[in-house]
């Protein structure tokens, strides 16, 4: 009866604050634009409709923040329009439409009746999607498999099918899973979770303009998991949570902000569960590393090979903080523990094909006795192997069987068994090109030695006539650079020159020919821009620590014309920090950085500073590795005749030797032998690195002979 009450004593604040908005049932979704009213202000021209789910969408490079009012007529604190920017399809998706406006994020901000804007940077329109999704009281689904967990289903929660822009996309493979967090209030009850889950929805496909909502599964503080996008919670779904890495993965979002607050016990677990039984459909191993080749994002660029954890989080994918610092920090125990959840599991089952050999290979979770069963069309077993172990390793030598289309299956103890079809028997090995990438992808050749041509690498499954040719985007052939050279299986590369093309994109075009008319091709994007010119980057080695010594790295670079500029620092393929995004005019640039982040201080260790530059015509990078060090060098002046000095790094040694100077430069770590002639009775040593870090002096002082 008092939270009766108290809805309706919100209800009659609403009521008095916009009165026409509330006569009859609020619309699900209100575009409302908002307006310039000062400098950087944007406001609605009239009241706004209640919503409890608000999400912003503009035109501009800048940036967005925006608050709320609720219904008291408090107002929220500011909060950042996309805080996860690189939520969305994959830009190759047709469900890649309105390319012209940056989509926000959707955030739950409870019952509001206002809201307020400000940019910074180029901005000129701001649009705010208002979603009304009042709580709703949901049971829980009833598995339908013993290991499958708990999951609410769509039409518990109330997605609305009717908004369904098209049907599901599936992948071939489910590889990894992403985990997001969604934006907004950390404390919702148990009645709003779903209320958020449907808001989210209504945000992603009446005002992003997706398909459906982006996430395949969602889960709340309280450990329920909700079925995301449409298409079967089993099934290989693309989603569009991670730019350039939906096809191939399923996203799990948690409900909420994670970047200080840590996830309950009960939404860890939940997570677990979900894991486990999602990749074991796949026969993922969750605490394995793949490499994904990139769809294209603002982090990775289309056809780059990343390394990835099978449980990985947004920012793995994409420049974002998502899934949040104390989220993202519990992802290797989050997979740990998948990997320990049910029984027995078969890792990365597969087949390969060479020639007549078919090699079965998986892991196995535990020891286990396997076996590989190959069985024809009408279900006739041709062939078996079995063994025992953690290891599978057999191959079935189809020598003599008739050609065809065959079925196998491994299975390993009460483990989830694999399957799957291959074509085997009499015959040569089929041609194929397992692999061909250009490294760099992004050529300037401009004659300074910096990626001034791309390596073309591939390998053919069969020996054959091999063409290359280069063409543009539309598929004008421009050059030939390999002509129908007789070449053996196995891999290869070949030198691609692009002195003589234009600035713009283009693609390579591999054709592999057997003698008997078989034709296979794979296309490989190249680019070719000139306006990135000679980086460089001094010191080699800072130590932004603020003593004053080469506490800053210098870049340097030139452009040939005006770019969009991009500097992201990267440690082991993964990005760390991104001192300057800005648009530059041609001429010498010079960018000093004090190693700055947004999160924490730079690490000790190396790192490449990777400079790209966009001139709306074609984007070129190229990195330079420089190294952070903070640690000042240890030494140590060992006793003896001789002057032995013990330094833990090269370093310059810098002495006062009874009273005179002398310098020495260590170029190992270790013990050196210190070229001083003449007695040393009163030692006094001090080293310096390479990076300007300075070791405590040491003092000896030994008996005169």
């Amino acid at each position: 009866m008092q939270r009766l009450l108290v809805l309706v004593a919100l209800l009659a604040g609403l009521l008095a604050l916009a009165p026409t908005a509330l006569a009859g049932t609020p619309r699900l979704v209100t575009t409302v634009e908002l307006v310039r009213q000062a400098e950087g202000q944007y406001q609605p021209r009239h009241a706004t409709p209640p919503f409890t789910l608000a999400g912003l969408r503009w035109q501009g490079p800048g940036r967005v923040v925006f608050r709320t009012r609720v219904a008291s007529g408090r107002w929220s604190r500011w909060r950042a329009a996309a805080p996860e920017p690189e939520d969305g399809p994959d830009l190759s998706s047709p469900e890649t439409r309105d390319r012209a406006w940056r989509n926000g994020n959707p955030w739950w901000v409870g019952l509001s009746t206002g809201i307020e804007a400000r940019a910074t940077g180029s901005v000129s329109r701001v649009e705010a999607h208002l979603v009304w999704s009042p709580e709703t009281r949901i049971p829980l689904r009833v598995p339908t498999a013993a290991d499958e967990p708990a999951i609410v289903p769509r039409a518990t929660w109330g997605a609305d099918e009717s908004i369904r822009r098209a049907p599901p996309v599936y992948a071939p493979e489910v590889r990894l899973a992403v985990v997001h967090h969604t934006a907004g209030r950390n404390d919702y009850s148990r009645a709003e979770a779903a209320a958020i889950v449907k808001g989210i929805q209504l945000f992603h496909v009446q005002g992003n303009g997706w398909n459906d909502i982006g996430y395949n599964f969602l889960v709340d503080r309280f450990g329920t998991v909700y079925e995301g996008r449409y298409g079967g919670v089993d099934r290989n779904v693309v989603g569009a949570h991670a730019l350039g890495f939906n096809t191939g993965s399923v996203g799990i979002a948690l409900l909420g902000t994670y970047g200080d607050t840590v996830p309950s016990k009960a939404a860890q677990d939940a997570i677990a569960r979900l894991v486990a039984w999602r990749l074991d459909l796949a026969h993922v191993d969750p605490v394995s590393l793949l490499t994904f080749v990139s769809g294209g994002s603002d982090k990775w660029a289309a056809g780059l090979p990343v390394l990835l954890g099978a449980v990985s989080g947004h920012r793995d994918t994409g420049y974002t903080e998502c899934p949040g610092d104390a989220l993202y920090a519990r992802l290797g125990a989050i997979a740990a523990a998948a990997r320990g959840i049910g029984g027995a599991k078969l890792f990365a089952p597969g087949a390969e094909a060479r020639g007549l050999a078919v090699r079965f290979t998986a892991t196995v979770s535990s020891a286990l006795p396997w076996a590989v069963v190959i069985t024809s069309s009408d279900g006739t077993e041709v062939a078996r192997g079995t063994g025992s172990g953690t290891t599978l390793d057999w191959t079935w030598d189809s020598t003599g069987t008739p050609p065809g289309s065959y079925r196998w299956t491994i299975s390993a103890g009460d483990a989830r068994p694999a399957t799957g079809v291959l074509r085997a028997g009499g015959g040569a090995a089929p041609l194929q090109i397992e692999s061909a990438v250009a490294q760099p992808e992004a050529i300037s050749p401009n004659g300074d030695g910096q990626a001034d041509a791309a390596v073309l690498t591939y390998r053919i499954t069969a020996p054959a006539n091999v063409t290359v040719e280069i063409t543009d985007e539309i598929g004008s052939l421009l050059a030939t650079v390999v002509d129908r050279v007789w070449t053996r299986a196995g891999e290869h590369s070949t030198e691609i020159d692009g002195s003589a093309l234009p600035d713009g994109r283009y693609n390579l075009v591999l054709t592999a020919r057997t003698t008997a008319g078989v034709s296979v091709q794979k296309v490989v994007p190249l680019t070719v821009s000139r306006t990135l010119g000679l980086v460089s980057v001094a010191p080699a080695a800072f130590s932004p620590n603020g003593d004053g010594r080469k506490d800053r790295i210098t870049v340097g670079f030139s452009l040939t014309l005006p770019a969009f500029v991009r500097i992201r620092v990267v440690r082991d393929g993964r990005w760390v920090a991104t001192p300057l995004a800005s648009s530059l005019l041609a001429g010498t640039q010079r960018f000093v950085w004090n190693g700055a982040r947004r999160v924490g201080r730079l690490r000790d260790g190396t790192y490449t500073a990777v400079v790209e530059a966009d001139d709306g015509v074609a984007a070129g990078s190229y990195g330079m590795p420089f190294s952070s060090d903070t640690t000042p060098p240890r030494v140590r002046i060992l006793p003896g005749p001789r002057l032995l000095v013990d330094v833990s790094e090269p370093a310059v040694l810098t002495f006062r030797i009874d009273g005179r100077p002398y310098r020495y430069e260590a170029t190992r770590s270790g013990i050196v032998v210190v070229p001083w002639r003449g007695p040393a009775t009163r030692v006094r040593v001090v080293a310096r690195d390479g990076a300007g870090n300075v070791s405590a002096p040491v003092l000896r002082v030994s008996r005169p002979r």
